[in-house]
C-alpha cells in the first residue's frame, strides 16, 4: 500500500440547443484504493446519445466495479449497443480508466479520443495493446502510477472544436497536449485542469458547440490530512478531550468560531489574535493563535465555504472568487478543495446563546446541517470524511 491518491474532476457542456448531453462519466469506488472511471460519448446528440452514454457507462462501470472480466464487460456493450447501419459506426464509444490499489492505471479505449498521459510535465508516450472484442478494435494500457501523473480523458467534442473557424482539421491532440501540459505546470486541481480544457474548447466553439464536449482530469497524488475544529462541545468536561484528539492528528489545523478558538487558545496556552483585515465585507476576519494554521469564524464562514463547494461541483464558475482572495471562507476553500485529501470534522454540540436571537437566521440545525451538506460536497470531490461529535 502506498499513500498515493487520485484527484478526479470533469466538466461537459452540450450541444448548441441541446437541453441534454450526449456523454456521460461514472465514476464507481472499489473499496478506498481502486476506482473506475468511464467516459462514454453516444452517437449524435440530445436525448438518444444522452441515453446511449448513459447506458454504456452504466454498464461498463458497475461490471467492471464487480471484478468481471474486461471481454465480458465490452462483449455486453457490443450486444447492447449495436453499429449504426446508417454511419457505419457504434452507437456509443468509450473510455476507461481503472485505478487499482493506487498503483496501476488500466486504461482500455474506444473509439474516443487516445486518453493523454502527462508525467513529469511532458506528454508520455505509452504503449498500447490492440484487441478485437465482439468486432470492435479496443485498445489496451496498463501504466504503474507515480505522484504528479496526469491523465486528461475527452469526448470527441474536444479535438472537434474549432473545426472550420480558428483551426481547419479542428484542435488536434497533440496540440491538446501541450495546452494541457502547461496547465499541469500551474499546480491546479483536476477539476479546474477539466474546466479551463472545456472553457477552451467553448471559446473555439465560439460559444455555440457543435458537438457534446467532456473532458475528465486524473491527477495522482499523495495523500494529504485536514483537521477541522467547529464549535465547543456540548459539554465543558469534553474540551481538552476534544482538543487533545485534534491536535494529536497530522496535518494542518483550521479552528472556526470565536468560542471554539478561545477553547482552542486556552488548551494551547497562547493568546487570540484578532485581524481587521476586511478582505471581504460580509465575511468575518480571520485570527491567529500559534500552533493553529488558520482561525476564522464559524457559521456565516462555513456558509461561504459550502456555496463555493456546491458550484465547484457545478459549473466552477466562482473559482475566481476564493482561488487567490484572502479572505477567511477562501482560505478554508484553498486548503479543503485543492490541498486537502483526507478531512477531519471536530464538531461540538454546544448551543451558541448568541445564535438564539430571533433576529439572526442562525440556529444549531443550520450548524449540523452545514457540517452535513459540507461534507457530502467534499465526498463527492473524492475526498475521504471523518465527522466526530462531541
Amino acid at each position: 500500500m502506498n499513500d498515493l491518491c487520485t484527484d478526479i474532476g470533469y466538466k461537459s457542456i452540450n450541444h448548441v440547443g441541446e437541453e441534454l448531453c450526449g456523454d456521460h462519466i461514472d465514476i464507481v469506488e472499489e473499496g478506498e484504493d481502486s476506482t473506475v472511471i468511464v467516459l462514454a460519448d453516444g452517437l449524435g446528440s440530445g436525448v438518444k446519445a444522452s441515453i446511449l452514454s448513459t447506458l454504456t457507462s452504466k454498464i461498463i462501470s458497475t461490471m467492471m466495479a464487480a471484478g468481471l472480466p474486461l471481454e465480458e464487460c465490452v462483449s455486453t456493450i457490443a450486444a447492447t449497443l449495436p453499429v449504426c447501419s446508417v454511419r457505419g459506426v457504434a452507437y456509443s464509444t468509450f473510455t476507461i480508466i481503472h485505478i487499482l490499489n493506487n498503483e496501476v492505471a488500466e486504461i482500455i479505449q474506444y473509439d474516443n479520443p487516445h486518453v493523454i498521459v502527462i508525467r513529469d510535465y511532458e506528454v508520455y508516450d505509452y504503449p498500447k495493446t490492440e484487441m478485437n472484442i465482439g468486432g470492435k478494435k479496443i485498445y489496451k494500457t496498463s501504466i504503474r502510477l507515480r505522484e504528479g501523473d496526469v491523465f486528461v480523458a475527452m469526448s470527441d467534442g474536444c479535438p472537434h472544436a474549432g473545426l472550420g473557424g480558428k483551426y481547419n482539421f479542428g484542435w488536434k491532440r497533440e496540440d491538446i497536449a501541450d495546452f494541457m501540459v502547461a496547465l499541469v505546470a500551474g499546480g491546479y486541481t483536476a477539476k479546474n485542469l477539466s474546466t479551463m480544457l472545456v472553457d477552451e474548447c467553448n471559446d473555439l466553439y465560439g460559444n455555440k458547440p457543435g458537438d457534446d464536449t467532456t473532458a475528465c482530469v486524473i491527477k495522482i497524488r499523495k495523500r494529504e490530512p485536514m483537521n477541522i475544529l467547529f464549535g465547543p462541545p456540548s459539554h465543558r468536561d469534553d474540551a481538552n478531550r476534544m482538543m487533545a484528539l485534534f491536535f494529536s492528528k497530522a496535518g494542518k489545523h483550521i479552528v472556526c468560531g470565536g468560542t471554539t478558538s478561545s477553547i482552542a487558545a486556552k488548551y494551547l496556552g497562547k493568546p487570540v489574535t484578532v485581524s481587521l483585515d476586511f478582505e471581504q465585507s460580509d465575511i468575518p476576519p480571520t485570527a491567529e493563535i500559534e500552533g493553529v494554521d488558520l482561525v476564522t469564524e464559524g457559521v456565516i464562514t462555513m456558509n461561504r465555504v459550502l456555496q463555493y463547494a456546491k458550484d465547484y461541483l457545478g459549473e466552477n464558475q466562482l473559482y475566481e472568487q476564493w482561488s487567490f482572495h484572502k479572505d477567511a471562507a477562501s482560505m478554508i476553500s484553498r486548503l479543503l478543495f485543492e490541498e486537502a485529501t483526507d478531512i477531519n470534522f471536530y464538531v461540538g454540540r454546544a448551543i451558541n446563546p448568541a445564535h438564539q436571537n430571533p433576529d439572526l437566521p442562525i440556529n444549531f440545525s443550520i450548524k449540523m446541517t452545514l457540517v452535513e451538506e459540507l461534507s457530502a460536497c467534499l465526498k463527492k470531490m473524492g475526498k475521504r470524511i471523518k465527522v466526530s461529535y462531541f
